[in-house]
């Protein structure tokens, strides 16, 4: 077959506006890891998508796996929860503290009231002492004068901080709640898989609460369990389910059950999350304003890792926040793909991101974090 002048000049006119719409440097990245963070990298795909013409994938399957395929280079990033401290960490990978969040403490009770729980009868409720929702500490929370602090938040969500760099108070005062905790069993649903979420809050109840939960945080809640978790009082009563969406769909399904993961998981399947009493004696909230009080009290090592605060006396601050972090290359060797991660990371650290739907409860990295986090993602690729 022939070709005339004019039908070969239509061809390559026809070829070169083709490669003009479709981008040069287009990539589908692969990621995986922390189920914490993942409906916040699903809300912003197409967000990302329009603002790089790069694309990706991200397969929610807990932090130990996100560690365990960095280890491999299975894909091109990874998220965690907790810090990947393990020998096997490949030194060229690390952490970018880049999304902020509460972790919800969520209740399956009939009755739409507020449910408020100090954080020693979190501990107990976990570690299998409490064990029924009419036991005296429970009524007792939810049987008083419960003091609250609300700050005013600033352009981004969080808690406005005035020149001194504490929140400024929006208002504050107490409130009597009244609640009669019916008599049934607490059904308590843990994270069965390797999780940074379980990490965290073991964590937390090791440091708001020592003495009742006596074992360091670990990311296998079993491991962190202070007690014998297959004693007979907790065979069937304490019950594991895999990643956030897992618990949460098993407490949704569970009468009287009680969980902990990111709060828009309960949020999506009827489940409350409770006021958590912090070291101040006031009950706060899981959302942005008071997780950003509690992480502004946090700092950083030079690898990125965070310290927190928990047993801060910040009177508005929800102690149960967390950082996740993404778990990058410093050195790609496919340097197109390892710019197009970077492109990734900026974006998801950006206000267009993380704070792209409010509804999700996800944190605006801001001020100190926000300059550390840029610091470890200036590492890529250098």
């Amino acid at each position: 077959m022939t070709f005339s002048k004019k039908a070969k000049a239509l061809v390559i006119a026809g070829l070169i506006a083709i490669s003009s719409a479709t981008p040069a440097h287009a990539v589908d990245l692969q990621g995986s890891g922390a189920s914490f963070v993942d409906p916040l990298l699903q809300a912003c795909k197409a967000g990302f998508a329009k603002a790089s013409s790069h694309s990706y994938v991200y397969t929610s399957t807990g932090s130990g796996t996100g560690q365990k395929n960095s280890d491999a280079k299975i894909g091109d990033f990874w998220f965690s929860d907790t810090p990947h401290t393990a020998a096997t960490k490949r030194s060229t990978v690390f952490h970018a503290p880049v999304v902020a969040a509460p972790i919800a403490v969520l209740v399956n009770l009939p009755a739409k009231k507020d449910v408020y729980l100090s954080a020693t009868t979190v501990a107990k409720i976990f570690a299998g002492e409490i064990t029924r929702w009419n036991d005296p500490a429970i009524v007792a929370d939810n049987n008083r004068s419960v003091a609250s602090v609300v700050y005013k938040k600033d352009a981004q969500g969080n808690a406005l901080k005035d020149a001194s760099g504490k929140p400024v108070v929006l208002r504050s005062g107490t409130k009597s709640v009244i609640y009669t905790l019916p008599n049934q069993p607490i059904k308590v649903i843990f994270r069965s898989d390797g999780s940074g979420t379980s990490g965290n809050f073991t964590a937390w109840m090791n440091a708001v609460a020592p003495t009742v939960w006596s074992k360091a945080g670990n990311n296998a809640f079993t491991t962190a369990f202070p007690g014998n978790i297959n004693a007979t009082g907790n065979i069937g009563r304490i019950v594991g389910a895999n990643q956030s969406q897992g618990v949460a769909t098993l407490a949704a399904k569970t009468k009287y059950s009680i969980t902990y993961a990111e709060k828009n998981w309960g949020d999506a399947y009827g489940l409350r999350s409770a006021y958590v009493g912090n070291a101040s004696g006031s009950f706060t909230f899981p959302d942005s304003v008071a997780t950003s009080a509690f992480l502004g009290e946090a700092s950083q090592d030079a690898n990125g890792i965070v310290k927190y605060d928990y047993n801060t006396k910040v009177a508005g601050a929800y102690t149960l926040g967390i950082i996740s972090y993404m778990l990058i290359e410093s050195q790609y060797a496919d340097k197109t793909r390892g710019a197009a991660v970077k492109q990734l990371a900026e974006y998801i650290v950006s206000p267009a991101c993380s704070g792209a739907d409010p509804k999700l409860g996800f944190v605006v990295i801001s001020g100190t974090f926000l300059d550390k986090a840029k610091a470890q993602l200036a590492k890529m690729n250098q």
